[in-house]
């Protein structure tokens, strides 16, 4: 067996054929326009192809498609057992183009190929595997009604959902969308990010080839227009994002000004992670610090960006965190003893760089702050860190999507949850203390849809549902609690006399 080293990963990306037309109706075809633009890598700057920029004839057709898809009932009318199959097949052929789709997603988005083949690309496999095992098991309820009737409550696929997905973990986050989505029996239309668009586009053939019919999952790869036109079309049923919390607005929007059509929503996080003087173990802390902001170049919408740190043990413990952040050193996503790999684009290095600019000005700068590797012509961030006088500086309150930690001081434990709370996020946070009691409480006291307690970003299987409070979304990803997005609930009354 050839060793994946980085001569590997360079030899097969020199044989890479990569495939950027959209996927409509059962088969790759070209924008209407003809329009295309460039997919860049991050890695240096080159353009990797040449992608279809689809506009609203392509936004119609693929809506069109999978309207009659839905309505012939060639996908929603199979049972369970029967979507099951298909779906478990085509999970197994991204598994069985582990390294193919691991490369797409390594040159597109920039992230380490030691990642992509461990997280992303087997997550993904993993979320379809999850909920085509669970539809078959998933069933309604019989009414305690008057005993002249029968009383059902059942669950039916909505019909034609379209799926706007991020760059930062493109196939991971589209899976947790279309995932539940075709379970259910719908129609999908995907709009992945003109950011990262190649591995859904290359996952659109394999579930073809899986056996999932012309129509029923559609990819619609473009910049801004697409999303927009699916969020205002008036055939499209609902409508799951994840993305910006300004976006997300602006789709809500939308679909008032058409026709009401479902809207889920998993937007930005400025998550905070709390450490207390009783911390069972500050060395693993540390390391979950640095991984909560610095892992995937801070690219997560669960970054832990602001550390709150006791008084009493800061000194000590910024250390361990400085130390900690060192090992994240950027570098080749495709040479796998990368663990930093590079920032999506150009656009997004400037904005991150923006940031850490205002930070300077308004906190005291503890490690990193710069560019790195311009030689490559690729985009890459050091590990940043700075020590913020108040919760209200701008790089402690605002995302910044990037690998730059905000350090805050606290003096007490209602000073800390006050601190976390006070943010229009609320997406993840966590806490770490020796006491059970002080676990639990601030656990409830935290305003976010996910609080861990002694470790940070744990939890990657798909039972735990996934989304926000407040500015950060509403609705869940993962777990059976995702099924509820994308279906209706029925009631049936039968009178029998």
């Amino acid at each position: 067996m050839e060793k994946k080293n980085l001569s590997y990963w360079n030899d097969l990306a020199a044989k890479l054929s990569i495939e950027g037309r959209a996927f409509i109706d059962g088969e790759y075809c070209a924008a209407a326009s003809g329009r295309t633009f460039d997919c860049v890598s991050p890695i240096d700057g080159k353009v990797l192809a040449k992608v279809a920029d689809s506009g609203a004839e392509d936004v119609d057709r693929a809506v069109a498609a999978a309207r009659r898809a839905f309505e012939a009932r060639v996908w929603a009318g199979r049972n369970p057992r029967a979507r099951k199959k298909i779906l478990l097949r085509w999970a197994a052929l991204m598994r069985e183009h582990l390294d193919e789709l691991s490369l797409l997603e390594t040159l597109d988005a920039g992230k380490p190929i030691g990642d992509t083949t461990s997280v992303d690309v087997p997550g993904a496999a993993y979320c379809v595997e999850w909920f085509a095992e669970a539809i078959d098991k998933v069933g309604g309820e019989v009414v305690p009604s008057d005993h002249h009737l029968v009383g059902l409550v059942t669950r039916e696929p909505i019909g034609v959902v379209a799926a706007v997905v991020p760059w930062n973990f493109p196939i991971l986050m589209a899976s947790w969308k279309f995932g539940p989505a075709l379970a259910a029996g719908n129609s999908v239309v995907l709009k992945p990010s003109e950011k990262s668009p190649l591995t859904a586009i290359r996952v659109a053939q394999l579930a073809h080839e899986a056996g999932i019919p012309a129509g029923v999952f559609n990819v619609l790869p473009g910049g801004g227009e697409p999303g927009k036109l699916l969020a205002l079309h008036q055939d499209v049923d609902c409508l799951a994002f994840t993305g910006s919390t300004n976006v997300g607005k602006l789709i809500m929007q939308y679909a008032g000004q058409s026709n009401l059509k479902r809207v889920w929503l998993e937007l930005g996080g400025k998550s905070p992670n709390i450490v207390l003087p009783d911390c069972p173990d500050l060395d693993r802390a540390a390391n979950a610090a640095a991984g909560a902001i610095f892992y995937n170049m801070g690219e997560m919408c669960t970054a832990g960006s602001r550390l709150l740190v006791h008084r009493e043990i800061k000194d000590a413990f910024l250390d361990k965190v400085i130390a900690a952040a060192r090992s994240y050193t950027p570098g080749n996503p495709l040479d796998p003893q990368t663990t930093m790999g590079a920032i999506v684009d150009k656009i997004q290095l400037e904005r991150v760089l923006g940031y850490i600019e205002a930070g300077r000005a308004e906190a005291k700068l503890l490690l990193g702050g710069s560019r790195v590797k311009p030689e490559s012509g690729g985009f890459y961030i050091e590990p940043t860190i700075f020590d913020v006088a108040t919760p209200d500086a701008k790089i402690a309150r605002e995302e910044i999507f990037g690998p730059v930690l905000s350090v805050i001081t606290f003096d007490s434990i209602e000073e800390a949850v006050k601190i976390a709370n006070d943010s229009e996020y609320g997406l993840g946070a966590a806490v770490w203390t020796a006491n059970l009691t002080h676990a639990h409480e601030i656990a409830r006291s935290l305003r976010a849809g996910t609080v861990w307690v002694n470790c940070y970003d744990e939890g990657g299987d798909m039972n735990f549902p996934f989304g926000g409070y407040k500015q950060s979304g509403n609705g869940r990803d993962k777990s059976l609690h995702a099924l509820e997005k994308y279906t209706e609930l029925k009631s049936t009354l039968v009178r029998l006399r």
